[in-house]
């Protein structure tokens, strides 16, 4: 199996170089430092502690665990890589002059001997779940202890897992520490081969997150230049096609009862900003796009639409609105971040597909605080009833709120076992292959 997958890998990697060379074309952060993806770039002075964070989602629930490793141990420096130039872009934005930011390279064996020649790492933690054999395996003939903070596994994914044979239960199973979020994951980690004295539940970190102190001011602010005497939703990280079109015919629904009303629709990928303003202009839609925002607060009050077009700006919207959508949950993506709504006492809808956080969506539906949607009509419905009962949208949203703070505390339990780990890694035996 091992064969395979390095030939598997080996044909991978000049294919998925081709496709971010040509997503270069139109984006010239794909071509930054792409050295980097084959484990090339200058070596670092000190050996770090290692975080990776796949991207934007994931570098944004890195950054209390960044914090806190700094506060805790000053004298070591922080790596923090991404695989996205959005999750780059992210992570320097946060990290700037706390930790250094480099792409993790591709996981063929040549490029991750190369990045651990030049890293060092004392200790490697992988925020959720990025199970790399060659990386792994290296780690652990090296003596680099591994955890996997946040580590969640979905049953479609374990089915997957398995499918690939020994592989994958030699690389959970080699000295890597489990802090999973949950129950659900931590069984299916020791089911995949994880060794169960190795295998925690520590919670989700991104229930960690510290909202920024000028989040009120900046919502109210944003509200009173879009919206002013209107009611505002949001459908954040939304994907096209059906997705889309159902948060469409949602807003279209809504609109024939609150007339008025203003969405603000936020796409997942950077990268689809200039095709949803394409797909908004055949839709016949009055839209504006927040990167070429009007001047005016008289320019704004004839928009359907507002199209999130920038980064590092959803919590903000959130902060402006009535009612939240997340989305990749009405698609077949698995759903994305229902904590940052959440976390603002925000009402939260979200379709049926949530297996990335499944935990986190059980929690919030069990306690009231969110409510699942099928398609766009059920979805304007749903908008439509929160806005005619401001009540309602005030239980659902200190539910939702205090959720979140209730679920807390999985920093300081990761925390406790990076101690341990640290600790214990002059005299941790050396792995045989």
């Amino acid at each position: 199996m091992r064969l395979l997958y390095l030939a598997a890998v080996y044909l991978a990697a000049p294919v998925i170089s081709a496709l971010l060379a040509a997503r270069g074309l139109r984006d010239r952060s794909y071509w930054h430092n792409f050295g980097e993806r084959f484990g090339l770039g200058p070596p670092l002075a000190a050996s770090p502690i290692w975080v990776h964070a796949v991207s934007v989602g994931e570098v944004q629930a890195a950054a209390p665990l960044v914090a806190a490793l700094r506060v805790r141990y000053p004298e070591t420096p922080v790596l923090v890589t991404t695989f996205t130039p959005t999750g780059a872009a992210r992570a320097r934005a946060l990290f700037r002059g706390t930790a250094e930011v480099r792409f993790l390279p591709f996981d063929l064996p040549g490029s991750v001997r190369r990045f651990l020649d030049r890293a060092h790492p004392r200790l490697a933690v992988i925020i959720e779940t990025e199970l790399w054999p060659n990386l792994y395996r290296q780690c652990r003939l090296r003596r680099i202890p591994l955890v996997i903070a946040s580590a969640r596994m979905s049953r479609r994914s374990i089915e997957r897992y398995r499918r690939l044979g020994a592989l994958f239960r030699e690389t959970v199973a080699g000295g890597v520490t489990i802090a999973a979020q949950g129950e659900g994951d931590a069984e299916r980690f020791r089911a995949l081969g994880a060794a169960a004295e190795r295998t925690h539940i520590t919670g989700n970190l991104k229930f960690d997150f510290t909202l920024p102190s000028d989040l009120s001011d900046r919502g109210r602010a944003l509200r009173e230049r879009y919206a002013p005497g209107r009611a505002v939703w949001v459908a954040g990280s939304t994907h096209g096609g059906v997705e889309e079109e159902a948060v469409l015919e949602a807003h279209r629904v809504l609109c024939s009862i609150h007339p008025g009303a203003l969405l603000v629709l936020a796409p997942r990928h950077p990268n689809r900003f200039g095709e949803a303003a394409a797909w908004l202009d055949r839709q016949g839609i009055a839209y504006a796009r927040r990167s070429q925002s009007p001047a005016e607060h008289a320019a704004a009050t004839g928009l359907d639409v507002l199209l999130l077009d920038t980064l590092g700006e959803l919590l903000y919207f959130y902060a402006a609105a009535d009612v939240a959508f997340v989305g990749g949950s009405l698609a077949p993506i698995g759903g994305h971040n229902l904590l940052e709504p959440a976390a603002l006492g925000l009402p939260v809808l979200t379709g049926p597909n949530n297996s990335n956080g499944e935990d986190v969506a059980r929690l919030l539906l069990e306690c009231g605080a969110a409510k699942v949607v099928r398609n766009g009509a059920e979805l304007g419905a749903r908008v439509a009833e929160l806005l005619s009962d401001q009540a309602l949208r005030l239980e659902m949203g200190n539910r939702a709120r205090t959720a979140v703070d209730r679920n807390r505390g999985a920093l300081e339990k990761l925390m406790s076992l990076v101690d341990s780990l640290l600790g214990s890694e002059s005299h941790r035996p050396k792995a045989s292959e």
